[in-house]
């Protein structure tokens, strides 16, 4: 059977014939993408605000802006990827029927499209805070050129880490009205996240890029992908517990966060990165590493820290003369 990353059927086929193309230019009939740039958003608002514990309306706003601004924008990063890539998606088996590639779509239509999911997407970000209203802006300069790296780096998911988590940046500020260096660290965590899970994407599609000459991780690693995707995973962990620690997490928070880290063990040992198939399940079982992660971030606050000397206090150790009590 062709591997393909089209799905035609479902709620996409009910639409009216002329928005169907557009829908999948926009790859809504993949939700994982739009995920994936979502919840490094859903951390940093839920890690500014200390948890659940400590979220108020305006942070539960925050969260349903994130929620409409992912998708939208990660609608216009598919076009804007599919723009640049039109030509290219044409010689790959998995992508040759996309949109734009199988001229459904005109590219003047796809622009006009772009401009439109653009200026939803910076109305939605006008009602955040003014370091998050320029956090957007320059992300935009990361959408817009990446597309090009995979034609001149062998490191272009080292971009798309530095693309898609700018939403960690932007969720912390939007909640907190400041950048910390808790943030910087979250987002550096996501970054090393996104390096791993799109390593294994990018297996999908191995064999034809290195006929055409696009460059991925994939390639550069070859069979040592799986011992890299590893490493980067352990980071991502080691930094996630780093921030933790930094916006002085309690002690829950780092117990689930053994979830996401048996996650990754699991998508290790399941990954054959010869089964394209396999490769793209792998990745989207990402999703779930990341919701693992905000059920951490979410509990943040729940526990309140552990007083040592108040804790002993309560079994009256000491008596009032400072003698052992336990002696008298």
């Amino acid at each position: 059977m062709t591997h393909t990353d089209i799905k035609t059927e479902g709620w996409i086929s009910k639409l009216p014939a002329f928005w169907q193309p557009y829908a999948l230019l926009m790859r809504l009939d993949r939700p994982i993408g739009w995920w994936l740039l979502l919840l490094p958003g859903w951390w940093g608002i839920l890690l500014g605000a200390n948890g659940v514990q400590g979220m108020i309306l305006s942070d539960i706003r925050l969260l349903v802006l994130f929620l409409i601004g992912a998708i939208i924008m990660r609608g216009a990063g598919c076009i804007i990827n599919d723009l640049w890539d039109r030509d290219l998606d044409k010689q790959v088996e998995r992508t040759k029927m996309r949109p734009l590639a199988s001229g459904q779509v005109s590219v003047f239509g796809a622009v006009i499209f772009l401009s439109y999911l653009i200026f939803t997407a910076f109305i939605i970000l006008l009602m955040t805070s003014y370091i998050t209203i320029v956090l957007g802006v320059l992300s935009l300069f990361f959408v817009a050129v990446y597309p090009l790296m995979k034609r001149i780096t062998w490191w272009p998911q080292a971009f798309l880490g530095l693309t898609f988590n700018f939403g960690a940046l932007m969720g912390w500020s939007a909640s907190t009205h400041d950048l910390r260096v808790e943030a910087l660290v979250l987002y550096a965590a996501g970054f090393f996240w996104t390096l791993g899970y799109d390593t294994i994407y990018a297996h999908q599609d191995k064999d034809d890029d290195e006929i055409i000459g696009i460059k991925s991780t994939a390639l550069l690693f070859g069979k040592r992908s799986k011992f890299w995707v590893g490493l980067f995973y352990i980071i991502t962990v080691m930094l996630l517990a780093f921030s933790f620690f930094l916006a002085d997490s309690g002690l829950i928070t780092f117990i689930l966060l053994v979830l996401p880290a048996i996650h990754f063990y699991h998508q290790l040992r399941d990954w054959d990165m010869d089964d394209p198939e396999n490769s793209l399940l792998i990745f989207k079982s990402n999703r779930n590493f990341g919701l693992f992660v905000l059920l951490a971030i979410a509990f943040s606050q729940v526990m309140p820290e552990f007083d040592l000397d108040s804790f002993l206090s309560h079994f009256n150790f000491v008596n009032g003369d400072g003698d052992d009590a336990l002696l008298d």
